[in-house]
């Protein structure tokens, strides 16, 4: 596959630092950035985007950036991908908004119906349609305590779940995401996690550990839901030892438990399937939706069993925004481009390119303890190579140096020493091994 992204939009497929970063043009945007923008929301970056394509951001200055973010995985078919703008342009000229509970519209049922199809399991499901991850959850835990009128929530240790009250206590990590926010929302119950390269514990006795906390400390009675992504996101890329995610699917289905997945980063063909939890074989109750499903724009959603999603009453699951129209118009345009330029399939590639270089790295650099994940879904875990002991400033390093030379690459993980991968599926070959070239001379400018 060439640097020509798939169904691209002309946007120069280069990586090009013309400027001394940030460039002039950043530098004067910064500026006013500081006077009206909140401090507490901070940017990784110090340039301003000013349009992107394929597998490219470009700045204010002209300077080309190989995208290996996605936007934290939002724009997984490309940025400004062709259909997702057409689209786009039909629905925003007919109307910008009525809100769904006043007068509905067609394209939040169709988008239910791509849900129904494309989520596993073939038992009947319904919808609703929300504008954020956290919001998905919220709603997706509002639903399960409805439906079993229990009240506890299961976690596990690492995960993500969003930065509202309720998932800032499903969230496992202090900083950034819960310092200072509390007193946050109860009923909330952590247990441990699968994560191999800390544990060394099979799927089995992972699972094992969990249930038996589980038991002990809440009490399987007592639980609503079982809330756990498939694959951690900012916990770390975490893959679970095989078995440990269907095992706790099975716990919760022999306990009338909602098993809910979390695949707001690792669904719509981020991981090689279309959603994460396929990997196990596992038919959640319940799956929270959003990032790559809107194709740059806020859609969520929460898809599951018909008679879970039907137990609410009327007018208990809403929102104002929730199912924009505009927003809708682009998950259509992002189903379209995704199947018919078969992209699931494209993550599987895009792993089979990028496992090998960076296994190959990790033999050449001992401060790389770990290389995993899934599809486009990839990331090593930074160490000291004398202890093992994670090493956050190494990481931030590299990314830092990654940077400079002209690829957004993102950290992650409980100890911030992970490097993670999130490149737009419709990426070139070519694109994608300079971008591994220069993560390559990151690390090794920081072994």
């Amino acid at each position: 596959m060439s640097n020509s992204p798939l169904g691209g939009n002309n946007v120069p497929q280069v990586r090009n630092i013309s400027t001394p970063l940030p460039g002039p043009q950043s530098e004067k945007l910064a500026k006013r950035r500081a006077q009206v923008v909140s401090a507490g929301v901070s940017s990784l970056m110090p340039v301003f985007a000013s349009h992107g394509g394929g597998g490219v951001l470009v700045d204010v200055d002209g300077n080309s950036f190989i995208d290996l973010a996605s936007g934290i995985a939002v724009t997984s078919v490309g940025n400004s991908a062709p259909k997702v703008v057409e689209k786009i342009k039909t629905a925003v000229e007919a109307f910008t908004h009525t809100c769904f509970m006043i007068t509905p519209y067609e394209s939040y049922v169709e988008v239910c119906e791509h849900l129904a199809r494309l989520t596993p399991g073939d038992h009947a499901k319904k919808s609703a349609l929300f504008n954020s991850g956290a919001e998905a959850l919220e709603n997706a835990v509002k639903i399960a305590r409805y439906y079993t009128k229990k009240d506890a929530i299961v976690v596990v240790e690492h995960g993500y779940h969003g930065r509202t009250n309720l998932t800032m206590a499903m969230t496992a990590k202090n900083m950034p995401y819960k310092k200072g926010f509390g007193p946050f929302a109860g009923e909330i119950y952590r247990v441990p996690t699968s994560y191999p390269f800390h544990d060394g514990l099979s799927g089995e006795a992972a699972a094992t550990r969990a249930i038996s906390r589980i038991e002990k400390e809440v009490g399987a009675d007592q639980i609503a839901a079982i809330v756990i992504e498939p694959i951690q996101g900012e916990g770390g890329f975490i893959v679970p030892a095989p078995g440990f995610y269907k095992q706790l699917a099975e716990f919760a289905k022999a306990n009338s438990i909602v098993f809910i997945a979390d695949e707001v980063q690792t669904g719509f063909g981020r991981t090689g399937k279309m959603f994460a939890s396929e990997h196990e074989g596992v038919v959640p109750d319940l799956i929270t939706m959003a990032k790559g499903i809107g194709g740059g724009l806020p859609v969520a959603a929460v898809t599951g069993r018909a008679e879970i999603m039907d137990s609410v009453h009327p007018g208990g699951l809403g929102g104002t925004y929730g199912g924009n129209p505009i927003a809708l118009a682009g998950a259509l345009g992002a189903f379209e481009t995704m199947e018919d330029e078969n992209l699931v399939e494209r993550a599987r590639q895009i792993e089979k390119i990028m496992i090998p270089r960076l296994e190959n790295l990790q033999k050449q650099y001992p401060l790389i303890g770990d290389v995993r994940g899934r599809g486009a879904m990839i990331a090593i875990e930074i160490v000291d190579p004398a202890t093992g002991e994670p090493a956050a400033a190494k990481t931030t390093a590299i990314s830092k140096f990654a940077h400079q030379e002209g690829v957004l690459v993102l950290t992650a993980g409980t100890y911030s020493n992970v490097l993670r991968f999130l490149p737009p599926l419709v990426i070139g070959d070519e694109l994608l091994n300079e971008a591994l070239d220069v993560v390559e001379k990151a690390v090794a400018a920081n072994a």
